[in-house]
């Protein structure tokens, strides 16, 4: 037993702070008390109130309309302000700045920065992924890990690289975990991508994935099914032919599937030639 009468005050705070530092939360009484008794009629039921007479409702005119909750106006107001944004930059680097100052798309708050776009802005292949990854979120450019490495050697192939195509995605930060992006979330960062692609005016359009094809064409199909197959992309009073392909970061994962990409890129390879010819520098 302590004896608090023959220890000063500063004693007596030194060791309340040694108890707090311990855990303890609380003082003995004089008598024990029994806590599992106080568990046991904290959990009992308890009897329901008896019922009281109720009022007649009032008349139906009185009650006021219903709201629309919050959530959906919410995301109203965030697409409009998409659109709205989205329509009035008047070059790549405008939008960039609209895009990096829009908070409408809660992407942007667990990802690390703005992933916009890379290679030339005035190419004539535009190359249109999903989102970025972890190491596009880090190094701030679409395509620059595995799934970009594999990009790379895909267009090598064909004879493009970089410096000859336009690379950016449908969202622009990356989504938590690498995990798919939802519809709201496409719907939202929809009319920026739309607006990059009408900038960069390319004459071709890659689609790399389902979320890209099916969310720039309207589509429902799956990726297999669009997947090699010329579709028009209606940009403003122009028509820009798209093509889906399969996704670098699905190749990876399904390396079999190469040669589906391999017949892919050579329809391109050849809708390129056809246009261009071989020799032309445009794009070869």
């Amino acid at each position: 037993m302590i004896d608090a009468d023959a220890m000063d005050r500063e004693a007596l705070a030194a060791l309340l702070r040694w108890y707090a530092a311990m855990g303890v939360d609380r003082a003995l009484a004089d008598e024990p008390i029994d806590r599992f008794a106080q568990s046991a009629r904290k959990a009992a039921p308890v009897d329901p109130p008896a019922p009281t007479a109720r009022s007649s409702p009032p008349p139906a005119s009185r009650q006021p309309p219903p709201r629309a909750p919050a959530a959906v106006l919410s995301q109203d107001a965030a697409a409009a302000g998409a659109r709205e944004q989205a329509a009035r930059a008047k070059d790549l680097e405008e939008l960039r700045e609209k895009l990096a100052a829009f908070d409408g798309c809660a992407l942007k708050n667990s990802a690390t920065q703005l992933v916009f776009a890379d290679g030339a802005p005035g190419a004539k292949i535009m190359i249109v992924g999903e989102g970025p990854g972890a190491d596009e979120d880090r190094i701030g450019r679409p395509f620059v890990g595995r799934a970009g490495q594999l990009l790379d050697r895909m267009l090598a192939a064909i004879g493009l690289d970089r410096s000859k195509v336009y690379i950016a995605n449908v969202v622009p930060w990356r989504p938590p975990g690498n995990r798919t992006p939802t519809p709201q979330e496409l719907a939202l960062c929809l009319p920026f991508v739309r607006r990059q692609i009408e900038l960069v005016a390319p004459d071709f359009l890659v689609l790399l994935g389902a979320s890209a094809a099916q969310t720039l064409l309207d589509e429902k199909e799956g990726i297999m099914r669009l997947r090699g197959h010329w579709r028009d992309y209606h940009c403003g009073d122009r028509t820009i032919r798209a093509l889906p392909m399969l996704h670098p970061a699905y190749l990876l994962r399904a390396p079999l599937k190469k040669a589906q990409a391999w017949r892919d890129l050579r329809t391109l390879r050849h809708a390129l030639d056809q246009k261009y010819g071989r020799d032309s520098a445009g794009v070869s």
